[in-house]
C-alpha cells in the first residue's frame, strides 16, 4: 500500500470512529431523555463522554483537519433533505413568497461591528464551494456540492469580542410547531476553513426543503448542527439563557452538544 493510500485508509477509519461514537451519544440522549435527565449520575457520565468525543475528535483531526471532499460524479443529484423543509411562520412564508428579497443575516452579540447583511450581499462576498457528505444522526447520508461565504470571514468582518466563546444559529423554521430551531458552534469549529454559510447547492439557489434562504454548513458535524432558514447569528459566552439552556434545540431534547464526525 502506498504511503499515501495508506494516510487516506487512516483518515476514513478515524472518521468512522468518530462518526459512531458521536451517533452512540446521540442515541444515548434519545432513550427516555425525561427520565434520564433526572438522574444526575447519568447526566454526569453523558457530561463527560461528550468532553472526551471532543478532545478525542480534536486530538486526531486537529482543530484544522478537513471533512473530506468528492468529485462531482458522486454528487446526489436528489440532496435528501433533514429537519424541517417548508416553514410555515408567517414571517418566513412573506420572505419566501417575495423571494428572500427583504431577508437579511443579523450579526450581533458581542461583536464590534453589528451587521444585516441581505442575500445580495453575502452572493458578492468572496465564496468556497465543497463537495462533502451529509451524515444524518437518523442513519443516512448524502453528497451535495455547497457554495457560500466563509463563516470566519464574517466574524472578522463583524469583529468578535475577547469575551466571545460561541456562535449562535437563530432560525425562522418550527419543529412540530415548538420552538424555533437554533444551534450553536464553538469559536473553533465556527472558524474551521469548511465552516460556511450555504446559499446555493448544486450550483443552483438553496431549495426551500435544503434551508433556503441560507443554511449553516460545519462539515465536521452531524446534520442536526447544520442549522437551516437563518435569520441571525449571535456572538455570547454561553446559551445558558437561550431556550433550554443546552445549545440547540435538539440538545434541549436530549441531543449531545458536540456533534463532531
Amino acid at each position: 500500500m502506498k504511503r499515501s493510500d495508506a494516510s487516506s485508509a487512516d483518515r476514513r477509519g478515524r472518521r468512522r470512529f468518530l462518526k459512531r461514537a458521536s451517533l452512540g451519544m446521540a442515541t444515548l440522549g434519545l432513550v427516555g431523555c425525561d427520565r434520564l435527565s433526572q438522574n444526575e449520575q447519568v447526566v454526569d457520565t453523558l457530561d463527560l463522554a461528550e468532553q472526551l468525543n471532543l478532545r478525542v475528535q480534536r486530538f486526531l483531526a486537529g482543530e484544522r483537519g478537513l471533512a473530506p471532499e468528492y468529485p462531482t460524479s458522486m454528487i446526489d443529484q436528489t440532496f435528501r433533505p433533514n429537519g424541517s423543509t417548508d416553514p410555515q411562520a408567517s414571517r418566513y412564508r412573506q420572505l419566501a413568497a417575495g423571494q428572500f428579497r427583504d431577508w437579511r443575516l443579523g450579526i450581533n452579540g458581542l461583536v464590534d461591528n453589528p451587521l444585516s447583511l441581505s442575500l445580495d450581499e453575502l452572493r458578492a462576498m468572496p465564496a468556497r464551494t465543497q463537495i462533502t457528505r451529509h451524515d444524518c444522526v437518523e442513519g443516512w447520508s448524502a453528497i451535495g456540492q455547497w457554495r457560500g461565504p466563509v463563516l470566519a470571514d464574517l466574524l472578522d468582518r463583524a469583529g468578535v469580542q475577547s469575551g466571545a466563546r460561541y456562535v449562535i444559529f437563530h432560525c425562522m423554521d418550527q419543529l412540530g410547531g415548538e420552538d424555533f430551531y437554533y444551534e450553536s458552534l464553538d469559536l473553533s469549529e465556527a472558524r474551521h476553513p469548511q465552516t460556511i454559510l450555504a446559499y446555493s447547492l448544486n450550483d443552483a439557489p438553496l431549495p426551500i426543503a435544503n434551508g433556503a434562504p441560507l443554511r449553516l454548513r460545519a462539515e465536521r458535524q452531524l446534520g442536526y448542527k447544520m442549522a437551516k432558514y437563518l435569520s441571525s447569528i449571535t456572538l455570547a459566552t454561553d446559551f445558558d439563557d437561550i431556550a433550554g439552556g443546552k445549545g440547540g434545540f435538539w440538545e434541549d431534547r436530549g441531543y449531545t452538544w458536540y456533534a463532531g464526525i
